[in-house]
C-alpha cells in the first residue's frame, strides 16, 4: 500500500523524478521523462504496479519499516533514510545524477551502507511498464547486471548484490558491517539500443552534490525563512527540464484533491500561469537561466498559432495531451479514475495572456536580453486579448461547467495590455501604445464596474455571481488596484471570511459536496495552499504584517520533514492532498517569504526620523 502524501520525499534529474516513501520504498518514477509512462506505479494502485524497496530485512514479516531519520543531504536532492535496527544502524542514500550532453541517460542510485553494528538488507525491485501494467522480461545478462524489456523500453540494473528472480521481482538479501555498502543502479535505454554504460557510483554522487550546491549558490535570498525557501527553489529546478526549459506543475498524476473524489488530474505538464508563476520566484531569488529557456520554450510552443495559445503544453511544448483513463489503476487510496493527460489544456482562459506579457516584462527588469521574436509575438497576444477580452471563459481553476466571465480572467486581461504598454514604455518592445492605453482603461472600467459587488464591498468570482473566488487575492498584487484602496481591503476580508477553513486556510472558491457546483463537477476538495500564501502576501501589503506573519508560519508547519507541500490540505483529515510536489504551492512559499521581507523593510523605513506615508 502507498504511505500517505507527505510520506514521500522527491529525488531526481531535472528531465525526470522519483517519490521515495519513508519506509525506502520507491513507488513512483516515470522513465525516461517525468511525463512518460510510469514503471513504478503502487503509489496510484498496488504493489502489483510496481515499487523498490531497500531497507532493513523484516524477514516476511510486518510491513517495512518506517526510518528512525530521513533529511536531504544539505541543499540538495540527495535523500538519506536511516534506520535503527536491534543489530546496528543502516542508511539508504538515493539520488538521480543530473544528465549531461555526454551522457543522457537517466540513472537512479540507491546506497544500502552499514553506520554500525551489523544490519541484513532487503531490495525488492517489481518493474511493471506502462503505468503497472506490464511485466517486463527480465533477464541476467552477468552477476551484476540485470535487464527488463517490454517494447521499446529497456530497464537495467547494476547492483554488487547477489539478485535472483522470485513472483515476478528481482530480490537481494545481504548483510553489511560497519563501512560496507551495497549499491544499485537503474537506468533506462531503448530497448533497441546498447546498454548504458556502467556508473562509478562515488563520482556519480560527488558530482550530483556539486551540482546542487553551485546552483543554490547563486541564490540571492538570506532572509529569516531561508531554509523554506531553498527547499522550494530546489523543488521548482527539479521540476524545470533543462533541454526544453518547460517547467512542469507537479511530479504526478491523479493524486486526489479528495480522498475518495474523482478531482484527480495530471499535472505533469507546462502550464502557462504556473510556469510563469514559478519564473516568478525564480528571478526574484536571482535565477535568470531559467528565464532565458522558458522563454525559448515559449516561442517554440506558440509557434505558428500564436492566436490561439494554450494554456498547458507538454514538457517539450507538445500541443496534444489527449486525457485518457487508465483503469487497471484503483486510484490513489481508491481514489480513481486516474487519468493520465489534462483535457484542460483545450479550454480557453484569458488569463495566460496576462501570465506571459507579465513574466516576459519581470524578465526584462531583471535583464533578460531583449529578443524581436518576442516582440512580435507579443503584439499578437495583445490583439488576441483585444479581440476575446469580452468573451466567457473557463477560468483560473479550469472548470468544466459553463464558461463564465471570471473577475480573475478579466484582470489578468488588464495586466497582458498594461505590461505590453510598459515594456514599449522602457525601451523593452513596440507596439500602437496609445491603443493599448485605451483597452487597458477600458478593461480596467468594465471589471470595476461588473465585477465589483458594492453592496458586499467585494469583487466577485464572475460577473453578476454572489459567490468569492481566493484568485482575487491577486488584484493588489499584480497592481491592478493599489492594496490600500477600499474595494481591496474589503475583497480581501471577504476572502477570508467566506473561504476560510475550520483552521483558517482557504478555499478556492465554493464547492457543493455531491451535488455538481458551477465548476461542474461533484465532491469537495481541501484547501488550496497557494491561496494561502497569497492572503499572506495580501496581509503584508495591508499593513496587517502580525497576521501575516502567522498564517504563514502555520503554512510552513503543513510541509513534511523534509520541507515538501502537496497542492491541497484536508483539514478535517489533517494531511496533504492532490499532486506532489506542487510547484503552485513552493512557489506560494518563495513569495510570502519576500513579501513578510519587503513588509519589514517598509516598517523599518516608516520607523526612521523624519519618515511618513
Amino acid at each position: 500500500m502507498a504511505g500517505r502524501i507527505e510520506d514521500y520525499a522527491l529525488i531526481g534529474d531535472l528531465q525526470t523524478a522519483a517519490l521515495v516513501g519513508r519506509d525506502g520504498a520507491i513507488d513512483w518514477l516515470c522513465l525516461p521523462r517525468l511525463d512518460s509512462e510510469a514503471v513504478l506505479a503502487r503509489l496510484l494502485g498496488t504493489p502489483g504496479n510496481g515499487f523498490w524497496r531497500i531497507g532493513p530485512s523484516v524477514f516476511g514479516v510486518g510491513p517495512s519499516p518506517a526510518a528512525d531519520r530521513r533529511s536531504y543531504r544539505g541543499d540538495s536532492l540527495i535523500m538519506e533514510h536511516e534506520w535503527d535496527t536491534p543489530t546496528g544502524t543502516l542508511r539508504v542514500t538515493d539520488f538521480m545524477l543530473p544528465r549531461t550532453d555526454d551522457d543522457d541517460t537517466p540513472r537512479l542510485v540507491r546506497i544500502a551502507e552499514a553506520l554500525t553494528g551489523t544490519v541484513t538488507v532487503d531490495a525488492t525491485l517489481s518493474l511493471r511498464f506502462d503505468y503497472g501494467k506490464v511485466v517486463p522480461w527480465v533477464h541476467k545478462i552477468e552477476d551484476n547486471r540485470t535487464c527488463a524489456v517490454a517494447g521499446p523500453d529497456a530497464v537495467w540494473l547494476d547492483t554488487d548484490a547477489e539478485t535472483h528472480g522470485e513472483s515476478l521481482t528481482t530480490r537481494s538479501r545481504v548483510t553489511l558491517t560497519k563501512g560496507e555498502r551495497a549499491t544499485f543502479t537503474l537506468s533506462w535505454r531503448p530497448s533497441f539500443k546498447s546498454p548504458p554504460a556502467m556508473l562509478d557510483i562515488d563520482q556519480a554522487l560527488e558530482d550530483t552534490e556539486k551540482f546542487w550546491a553551485d546552483w543554490v549558490s547563486q541564490c540571492t535570498y538570506d532572509g529569516r525563512y531561508r531554509a523554506a525557501v531553498i527547499r522550494s527553489l530546489i523543488t521548482l529546478k527539479a521540476l524545470t527540464n533543462p533541454l526544453t526549459g518547460g517547467i512542469a506543475a507537479a511530479a504526478t498524476t491523479s493524486l486526489p484533491e479528495e480522498i475518495g473524489g474523482v478531482r484527480n488530474w495530471d499535472y505533469r505538464h507546462v502550464w502557462i500561469r504556473d510556469a510563469a508563476k514559478a519564473l516568478w520566484s525564480l528571478l526574484r531569488a536571482g535565477y535568470l537561466d531559467e528565464a532565458r529557456a522558458w522563454r525559448k520554450w515559449l516561442l517554440r510552443a506558440v509557434a505558428g498559432d500564436p492566436e490561439n495559445l494554450q494554456i498547458m503544453y507538454g514538457i517539450a511544448g507538445e500541443r496534444e495531451m489527449p486525457e485518457i483513463t487508465l483503469d487497471w489503476l484503483v486510484g490513489y487510496e481508491e481514489s480513481g479514475p486516474v487519468r493520465i493527460g489534462n483535457a484542460a489544456a483545450d479550454q480557453r482562459q484569458l488569463d495566460v495572456y496576462g501570465e506571459v506579457i507579465g513574466t516576459l516584462h519581470l524578465a526584462a527588469q531583471f535583464g533578460l536580453e531583449r529578443d524581436e521574436t518576442s516582440n512580435a509575438l507579443l503584439t499578437k497576444l495583445v490583439q488576441s486579448v483585444e479581440a476575446h477580452w469580452r468573451d466567457p471563459d473557463a477560468g483560473i481553476w479550469e472548470v468544466r461547467g459553463p464558461s463564465q466571465h471570471f473577475v480573475h480572467s478579466k484582470v489578468m486581461a488588464w495586466v497582458a495590455v498594461d505590461r505590453a504598454i510598459k515594456l514599449v514604455e522602457e525601451g523593452h518592445a513596440e507596439g500602437p501604445i496609445e491603443q493599448w492605453r485605451q483597452l487597458r482603461d477600458t478593461i480596467h472600467q468594465d471589471v470595476c464596474t461588473r465585477g465589483y459587488d458594492p453592496e458586499r464591498n467585494t469583487f466577485t468570482q464572475f460577473y453578476g455571481s454572489q459567490e468569492l473566488d481566493a484568485a482575487l487575492l491577486l488584484i493588489p498584487q499584480v497592481g491592478f488596484l493599489p492594496a490600500d484602496d477600499p474595494r481591496v481591503i474589503g475583497t480581501i476580508e471577504a476572502v477570508q471570511k467566506e473561504l476560510s477553513t475550520p483552521d483558517g486556510f482557504l478555499l478556492r472558491y465554493p464547492t457543493h459536496g455531491d451535488d455538481v457546483g458551477t465548476d461542474g463537477l461533484p465532491g469537495d476538495e481541501g484547501a488550496f495552499l497557494v491561496c494561502a500564501f497569497w492572503l499572506v502576501m495580501d496581509l503584508a501589503m495591508i499593513g496587517r504584517h502580525d497576521d501575516a506573519r502567522a498564517l504563514f508560519e502555520r503554512l510552513l508547519s503543513l510541509s513534511n520533514d523534509v520541507g515538501l507541500l502537496a497542492e491541497e490540505w484536508d483539514s478535517h483529515l489533517q494531511r496533504q492532498l492532490g499532486n506532489f510536489p506542487q510547484a503552485f504551492s513552493h512557489i506560494g512559499i518563495v513569495g510570502g517569504a519576500l513579501e513578510l521581507e519587503l513588509a519589514d523593510l517598509r516598517a523599518s523605513l516608516f520607523a526612521l526620523p523624519g519618515t511618513s506615508r
